[in-house]
Parts: C-alpha cells; structure tokens; sequence
C-alpha cells in the first residue's frame, strides 16, 4: 500500500474529497446512485442533525503517497443509546476504499482507536449517525439498484469486515412485490375482510387536506408502537413530524400513506414513498435547475414507478387483529387503478430479529430482494459475542 495519511473532515477540500470517492469508485457500477451531496452534509452538521445533541461524530479520508484520496470512513458515539448493549457501543459508517485490505484495516483500527478514547468497547457498522432507515448495513446480497437513502457497496467490502473481526449483529432484509390484491394470500383477505365487517375499525389514507390530523395521529401510533418495542429508538414529537412532512412533502403520494384506527382513536400506520432513486440516479448528487425538470417529469409523467415501505405499526395492544392485513389489503388495491403511478413495492429494512415481519411479508407475495449486514466488533475477542435479540 505504500505510505498512507489519514485526514479528519474539517474543510471544503475535504468534505468534497469525502463526497467525489465514492464516485470514481462506483463509476462502473449501473446499480450504485450518488446520494444526494447535501443529505451526507447534513448528517456531519450539527445545525441539521440532531443526533449532536446527545452525541458526537468524526469523519476522515485517506490519501496515498501520491495525494490520492483512496478511502473515507466516520465513527460516532450516541450517548443515549451507548448503554444499551452488553458493553458501551458506538458506531462507525459511510466507509469506502480501494479493493486493499491493508487499506480497509488502517481505517477500522482508527475507528477502533477513536472510540476507545471515548471508553466505547464495541463498534456496530457500517452504520448511520442517525436514524437506522437510512445508510444502515453493509449490502451483501442482491445486486439490484438500492432505494432512496439505502447503501450499495463494492462485493470485497464484505470480506474487509469480516476478516477484520465484525461479526453479523442481524441482517436486514429487503422484500418486494407488486401492487396488487393478487398477490395477497387468503389469509390476509379473509382477514381484512373480517375486520372490515366490525364498524369500531376503519382504514384511510392520508389526505392533505387534512395533514395537521394525521401528523398528531403518526406521533401517537410512532411512539406507542416503535418506542416502547425497540430499545434504542428515540421518541417524535409533533414538530419534528411536521418538518418531516414537509420534507417528504415534494413526493408525497396520499395513497402511499394508511392509516388504522379503534373507534376513531389511532392504532397503526403504514408510510411508503416514492422511491427517488429513479430519479436521482440522473441528475450526479446535485439538484440543480434540469434535475428540478427531470424531478417534475418523474413525478407527473412516469408510471410503473417503485415505491419503499418506509415505517410500518401496529399498537402493541391491537397487534394479531388483522390490523395489518387491513391496511396491506387498502393500498394493494390502490394497483388496480389505472391513474396509481406504482407497479412495486420495496418493503425496506425487515430485521432479521423480527420474525414476524419477515412472516407477514410471505403473505403478501414479496421475496427477498436485497440483504444487508449491521455488523458489530466487540474490541475484547474474549468476550462473548450474542447476536441481536429477537422481537417476540
């Protein structure tokens, strides 16, 4: 490998050598699209991520003798969250490099070093400084084009993880299938339809002439439903719903949203959106005045689009009601309009510590599509290392 230096991020030469890497590495791989060069700003800025207020971050590039920038990789910390392993843990993630071992090493050992300072026994990667529906996993399988905010990395990366020491925390699988109440099995229809007879329930989807109500309704069910199941996953308040809103305001599509409810009261959710991939992989990380165009025509113009399921669920206490089926019935059938833009749906980020998800998905005719790897490096080999536990 030669003489190395690793660099922290800390200017405009830099931040732009940590963006422009991955695209001289990817530069012949049709599946990879450039994210979005703001969206991995944003993540580094404290201003824009709010993961800062309870943790720290640090980002790096690698050059060679010849000042060639020839991997990138970030560690972090989140303190809320740090002890809720079996010993503290912290993360590492947007790592990328060269087809060189000796390279990837050099850059997990600074991470390593880095968060040991910070009395972290553990690091979890390639993950994200931030919320796990976005950068998270190392795709190991399934050479398809990623969805919106998902990674796509280079085959050899697996092996760097693995023969560096990380082992497979849990794996995270990516199903799809097709719009359609075709593709449901009878059990999901038998019951939809059994609820569908009881007049305490009822299923919607989002109408924006109604937004203020169904962004009090995401907040109650997120937290009801999300929060008190999985440790590590922070609360949402109103206001930070209504910024997301916004922001997925551009692609929102009201039947990509559905809503359940108990006698009027919220009880579970499920939020798809557009897939932008289709269109970000023609416009190289930047939206300028023609990738606004080219945005405006995949929206309006483009059919047989892909959707992801983005976060789906069910309140603790009306889960195995069919709840799910009737909400995964509503929006199959939104495939038999011929006016519905959608052909398939990406059912995004389905742990395997979730069983039941995974079993929910055969119903609903979708097949793994994509798998990644969260991996996790206890940095004391002799302790023993115990694999994500799984949702009952």
């Amino acid at each position: 490998m030669g003489t190395y230096t690793i660099i922290e991020v800390n200017d405009d030469i830099t931040k732009k050598e940590f963006l422009e890497l991955p695209v001289r590495l990817y530069r012949n791989e049709k599946n990879w699209v450039r994210p979005l060069d703001f969206e991995i700003n944003n993540t580094f800025d404290p201003k824009e991520n709010k993961m800062f207020q309870h943790g720290e971050c640090c980002r790096w590039i690698m050059t060679n003798d010849s000042n060639e920038t020839i991997g990138r990789v970030a560690a972090f910390i989140d303190h809320k969250s740090k002890d809720l392993n079996n010993q503290p843990t912290g993360g590492m993630g947007f790592f990328e490099c060269i087809e060189n071992k000796k390279t990837a090493f050099a850059l997990f050992d600074h991470c390593k070093n880095w968060l040991q300072e910070r009395n972290i026994e553990a690091m979890d990667g390639p993950i994200n400084f931030g919320e796990r529906h976005q950068w998270w996993g190392l795709q190991v399988e399934g050479e398809h084009r990623p969805v919106y905010n998902m990674p796509y990395h280079k085959s050899y990366y697996k092996e760097f993880f693995e023969e560096y020491g990380f082992q497979v925390y849990f794996k995270q699988f990516t199903y799809k299938t097709i719009f359609s109440p075709d593709s449901l099995s009878d059990i999901i229809k038998w019951k939809a339809d059994r609820l569908s007879k009881n007049p305490d329930y009822r299923v919607e989807h989002f109408s924006k002439s109604k937004t203020q109500r169904f962004i009090k309704d995401f907040v109650h069910i997120y937290n009801e439903a999300w929060v008190k199941e999985i440790p590590g996953i922070e609360g949402i308040t109103e206001h930070q719903t209504q910024t997301l809103f916004n922001d997925l305001k551009p692609i929102i599509h009201e039947k990509l949203m559905w809503f359940a409810y108990y006698k009027d009261q919220p009880i579970g959710f499920f939020i798809m959106i557009q897939d932008l991939n289709e269109y970000l992989q023609h416009i190289n990380g930047k939206i300028t005045f023609y990738g606004k165009l080219r945005f405006l025509y995949y929206k309006y113009f483009q059919r047989n689009k892909n959707a992801i399921g983005l976060i789906f669920g069910v309140i603790p206490e009306f889960q195995k009601r069919g709840i799910e089926a009737a909400m995964i019935y509503e929006f199959s059938k939104s495939g038999l309009d011929k006016k519905f833009p959608f052909r398939t749906l990406e059912m995004n980020w389905i742990g395997d510590f979730n069983p039941r998800m995974s079993h929910l998905m055969k119903h609903i005719g979708a097949e793994v599509y994509k798998t990644h790897h969260t991996y996790r490096k206890l940095f004391d080999e002799k302790k023993e290392f115990k694999r994500s536990e799984i949702i009952k």
